[in-house]
């Protein structure tokens, strides 16, 4: 994404597209579409969304709306176009010739976003591989120059099929160098692991849609210094710490792990593995949910999709639904520890402000509920058994 480099001092004015296939989640709005342009470094100029049955094969949108999108580009002064569904190389390759500006996706945007926000020599491995796994499927564009190429004596070049052929090497062994070095921190974790078990530590995992509050709570809980901003992906790289529950005079192991968002690059979830399995590992999950969005139940429903993937579904869970403080007088809840069902089966959901800290002492005392009856080997396989004393 050559004009939204993170090193760019301009702000990209860029159009957004969505293509409404009739799927529940179609954000019309291009809400959070926006929100990761501004993340990148953009500032969308317009928005567009258009209805179709399915995906024209060459263009996604068609031709007559792909003139549209010129004239509407060069309107605003839009110098990038970024649809909020993925493209294939070749609907992307056509797009940029018709509209005759660069065109990205939404997968391609989630990366960049990824590799500007990584800061741990495993966060940016992670980064990096999942962008020369996208980079790889889109070779042909990047050679089409080579099409009319010339050489010897007068004659007339192929259409590049050997430089395509060279560099498709030579990402293919960047991808099993970096494969190779990830393992090796994927050993170093699992020994760390290891280790926290010997110790009988018990093993917390924060998840939850980016931007849920994770980083706020977790600095909350554990009075750390995490980095948390309210925007999208604001932290990426796991960060645990050790958090003392006065109720059960025991410690436990928390974690802060990257955020969940609605179709999130299959590369992402593979690459970001070895940062995932603190999840996978975990004993509990905390799914941070923020409550102040009225989308949240979708929010959920795709954090569970990904929870799934990763196999960590059946890890037990209790729902906090964060930014009590943002939910207008009307909308706050009469008890703040109830039940909420997910799936068919009913979970305990806890209603906390990270920001104010109201509710704090609820979760605390939860997790110490949660933490004495795992010791005792009497963890119960529904909802979470909180103590007589919370209403």
């Amino acid at each position: 994404m050559s004009s939204a480099s993170a090193s760019s001092s301009a702000i990209t004015p860029v159009l957004l597209v969505g293509v409404d296939f009739g799927l529940p989640h179609f954000d019309a709005e291009l809400e959070e579409l926006g929100l990761l342009a501004q993340t990148a470094g953009m500032q969308p100029v317009a928005r567009i969304t258009c209805k179709r049955k399915a995906p024209d094969a060459a263009l996604f949108i068609g031709s007559g709306k792909a003139d549209e999108l010129r004239t509407l580009a060069q309107m605003h002064g839009a110098v990038e176009v970024l649809f909020d569904q993925s493209l294939s190389p070749a609907q992307q390759r056509n797009l940029e010739r018709h509209i005759e500006l660069p065109v990205n996706d939404r997968t391609l945007l989630i990366l960049e976003i990824f590799a500007q926000r990584a800061r741990s020599h495993e966060g940016k491995l992670q980064v990096e591989l999942a962008k020369l796994q996208y980079v790889s499927t889109r070779l042909v564009r990047r050679w089409s120059h080579l099409e009319r190429q010339t050489g010897g004596i007068g004659a007339r070049g192929g259409p590049g099929e050997k430089q395509i052929e060279l560099d498709r090497r030579m990402i293919g062994d960047a991808i099993k160098r970096t494969r190779e070095r990830l393992v090796k921190v994927k050993r170093q974790r699992s020994t760390q692991r290891r280790q926290r078990e010997r110790r009988d530590t018990f093993n917390i995992s924060l998840v939850g849609y980016t931007n849920a509050g994770k980083s706020t709570l977790f600095n909350a809980l554990v009075k750390a210094r995490a980095y948390a901003a309210d925007q999208l992906f604001a932290t990426l790289d796991t960060t645990t710490r050790q958090l003392y529950l006065a109720d059960a005079a025991r410690s436990v192991s928390l974690s802060d792990t990257v955020g969940f968002i609605r179709d999130l690059p299959h590369g992402l979830v593979d690459a970001f593995q070895a940062t995932l399995q603190e999840a996978v590992d975990a004993d509990l999950l905390l799914h941070v949910v923020d409550a102040s969005n009225p989308d949240f139940p979708e929010q959920m429903a795709q954090v569970e999709r990904v929870l799934q993937e990763i196999g960590a579904s059946d890890i037990p869970q209790i729902l906090v639904f964060n930014k009590l403080d943002a939910l207008p007088e009307e909308r706050r809840p009469s008890v703040l520890v109830d039940q909420y069902e997910v799936g068919g089966q009913l979970l305990s959901r806890l209603f906390v402000s990270a920001r104010s800290g109201e509710g704090l002492d609820h979760l605390r005392r939860a997790l110490s509920a949660r933490l004495l009856a795992a010791h005792e080997d009497m963890t119960p396989a529904g909802a979470l058994e909180l103590p007589d004393a919370l209403p």
